[in-house]
């Protein structure tokens, strides 16, 4: 898989799933919806609602994006990151060092329920970064 450097987009007001389902209708390509259901949320007003979509192109371009939890207040400016995805795991580790320092750290880079290592941050110029470190197939 490499890394890959991609936008993500946080909606509001459940609209990602309307907002992926048009992009795809823009940009062609294949679509994946995950809801927080599908994970096991507990919380029954969150099932429904994308915890992750990602529209790869038929050109390999990636488009992410999700539903804002609930309780997450919208700032303008926020809706938008930057999401570094791969299984280079040594090498996203030591770029998450370096983001991370003289930042924020909103999530801590450890395993998720979802397998694999994720964490955000935002970094000293305000900027908001995802990483995701692939979980090794076995």
């Amino acid at each position: 898989m490499a890394v890959r450097l991609n936008p993500y987009i946080a909606f509001t007001d459940g609209k990602a799933r309307a907002a992926m389902e048009f992009y795809h209708s823009v940009l062609g390509g294949t679509l994946n919806i995950s809801t927080f259901g599908d994970f096991g949320a507990p919380d029954p007003a969150l099932a429904d609602k994308v915890m992750h979509a990602i529209l790869v192109t038929d050109t390999g371009m990636a488009l992410m994006g999700a539903d804002a939890p609930p309780g997450l207040e919208h700032v303008p400016g926020n809706d938008i990151a930057i999401s570094l995805s791969g299984d280079e795991a040594d090498v996203m580790r030591e770029w998450w060092a370096k983001l991370a320092d003289g930042g924020a750290v909103s999530t801590p880079l450890e395993k998720q329920m979802w397998g694999d290592e994720f964490g955000t941050c935002t970094d000293r110029f305000g900027v908001e970064w995802m990483v995701n470190i692939a979980a090794p197939q076995s």
